[in-house]
């Protein structure tokens, strides 16, 4: 925006506040990141009501589940894809992502099912509007020890990366692998479609070393992040969040930090993420 341009923006802003002071303005800066949370998290997966529970809570938007076990089509409707859209525009509240959970009990290393889901999911990540879609591999889809397993995967991911990559879409791993496990995952399809979902939290568990897990990764190998902590609210467990801030700065990361897990045992979910809101805003603002 031109200098004289901006100061008339300015004035006009100032005059109508004056006029109505009700009304609210866009700001002239872009927030780095975007805070969202997964569905699974602030209510059952694939709730069309989790768009208001995050408003009251202050998020930005939802990570949806794409399909679920009662419903395996799901957000692969277009009718369905619709009433998303409307109850988020009603919310005021962004669809922030895809993801699907449900491969953790139909593996897609083994169930020739999910192959469609992914290619499936390119399409209505496309049509919402999002760009990243979180592929877990975990419980029975769990690419540790698992050689012939990943090999499946590596095959798969090649078949579907083309499409992504038409689509401006990306696929994100998100596994109990560690960071160079997960770049021999990247290099063998060898598509810039196929990324890592980095869970802080998962990592830690693991044991690995996530400061170095990140800068290896790099900002071209993670398409998003996941901040979790298990039955503790963010910042009180174990993931040092303020050095996850320093580190993802040094990597030039950008995007969306959905929120997982954190609700403590006895605490209301709705109070938990309200608390955990606060302190992603406070150290990632």
């Amino acid at each position: 925006m031109k200098r004289r341009n901006a100061l008339r923006y300015s004035l006009g802003i100032g005059l109508s506040t004056l006029l109505y002071p009700g009304m609210t303005y866009p700001v002239l800066t872009k927030s780095r990141f975007k805070i969202g949370a997964c569905d699974w998290s602030i209510g059952p997966a694939g709730d069309i009501n989790s768009f208001k529970v995050a408003k009251q809570i202050g998020l930005d938007g939802v990570q949806l589940s794409l399909n679920t076990k009662a419903d395996h089509e799901h957000l692969r409707r277009p009718e369905t894809q619709r009433a998303f859209n409307y109850a988020a525009k009603q919310a005021g509240v962004a669809i922030g992502g895809l993801a699907i959970g449900l491969l953790n009990e139909i593996p897609y290393k083994s169930d020739p099912r999910t192959e469609q889901w992914v290619q499936d999911s390119v399409d209505v990540a496309h049509s919402l509007g999002v760009k990243n879609v979180l592929l877990a591999f975990f419980s029975n889809n769990d690419l540790r020890n698992d050689p012939k397993g990943t090999q499946v995967v590596i095959d798969r991911l090649k078949a579907v990366a083309p499409k992504a990559e038409k689509a401006g879409v990306v696929l994100g791993i998100e596994s109990w692998l560690s960071a160079a496990e997960h770049m021999a995952i990247l290099d063998a399809v060898g598509s810039p479609a196929i990324q890592v979902y980095y869970d802080v939290c998962n990592s830690s568990v693991m044991g690995y070393p996530i400061f170095d897990g990140i800068r290896t990764l790099g900002k071209n190998h993670i398409c998003e992040i996941h901040l979790k902590e298990n039955e503790h609210l963010l910042g009180q467990g174990i993931v040092d969040l303020s050095k996850v801030r320093q580190v993802i700065d040094e990597i030039g990361y950008t995007g969306w930090l959905q929120i997982e897990g954190a609700v403590p045992k006895g605490k209301p979910m709705l109070e938990s993420y309200i608390d955990n809101n606060k302190t992603v805003r406070t150290l990632f603002s």
